[in-house]
């Protein structure tokens, strides 16, 4: 049988950068052992499996794979499905209002609007299904031998080793500044015991590349089966909840953009919403933009 896919660069207004993506489209037959196959065989951070939604009213039913494992939810494959099924199905409002996809995960529905652009880069931001919870706290001189980093380099202000999950677990590590950052070096072995129980290591500093963004991000998985993902749209979801556990935002709307993917040459850029009221988060968005690269069929 044959199967269609199409390839998108995620969190990139340009081709070639961001965090490249995978897409099964009309993928009825193929069985999760086949689907993590073909995950393993494009070998990308994500690869997304789309089906019949279940609830008739909804866009689409999707599966998401690493090249390892099963994902319940993740925020690149979700912004590029949400771009990639309003341009097959709606190209002729490109340019247009502002259409909604609701694409069903194992987390739950998730509810994204997509702007469609006539050429090049679309727009999608999607709501978080789950607000982030804390899940416990990481030993900062464990991550920091795991990292290949010193203990002074884990933390700075109020900030230290936490996990927070928004449907998917990671542990949260501080860097002290972009010298550390540039220098860490994870040892999968000491990793997978470092994080606490979360997908993976997200480091974040406040020392950024271009001074218009909020945070420097890198995020090590090798336990998922991803070295180093160039943007993490999950990861950067429950970060949601570790800036109000150390920065106390204040009532109002916010928006962050955190840069990733720097070290890979794959610039990413996502846009954090955070709906702050009464000292407490009440909602919050993962947006970027995704681009479409390549299309082909599988030949199974």
């Amino acid at each position: 049988m044959r199967w269609r896919f199409f390839t998108l660069d995620v969190f990139s207004r340009e081709a070639l950068a961001g965090n490249p993506l995978a897409v099964v489209v009309d993928a009825e037959g193929l069985d999760a052992t086949q689907m993590q196959k073909i995950a393993r065989e494009f070998n990308l951070s994500e690869t997304v499996f789309v089906l019949p939604a279940r609830n008739p009213i909804n866009t689409a039913r999707v599966k998401i794979f690493t090249p390892a494992t099963e994902l319940p939810f993740a925020g690149h494959p979700t912004v590029g499905t949400a771009v990639l099924l309003a341009s097959l199905r709606a190209p002729e409002l490109a340019g247009g209002a502002d259409l909604a996809i609701v694409l069903e995960e194992q987390v739950g529905d998730v509810h994204c609007t997509v702007r469609l652009a006539r050429a090049g880069a679309s727009y999608a931001y999607f709501a978080l299904p789950r607000l982030p919870e804390k899940i416990g706290e990481a030993d900062a001189t464990a991550l920091a031998a795991a990292l290949s980093l010193s203990p002074e380099d884990i933390g700075f202000d109020r900030h230290r080793p936490t996990v927070f999950s928004a449907g998917a677990p990671f542990c949260f590590v501080p860097v002290a500044n972009a010298d550390a950052m540039s220098r860490a070096r994870p040892r999968a072995e000491l990793l997978a015991q470092a994080v606490a129980g979360g997908r993976g290591a997200f480091l974040y500093a406040r020392e950024v590349v271009r001074p218009e963004h909020a945070v420097h991000a890198r995020m090590f998985g090798a336990g998922i089966g991803v070295a180093e993902d160039p943007a993490t749209g999950a990861a950067c979801a429950a970060f949601a909840g570790v800036a109000m556990e150390f920065e106390r935002a204040e009532d109002g709307e916010h928006a962050l953009v955190i840069e990733q993917g720097f070290e890979m040459g794959r610039p990413s850029l996502i846009t954090l919403g955070m709906s702050v009221a009464q000292g407490r988060l009440v909602a919050a968005t993962i947006g970027g933009h995704a681009v479409r690269v390549a299309e082909g069929m599988l030949a199974l």
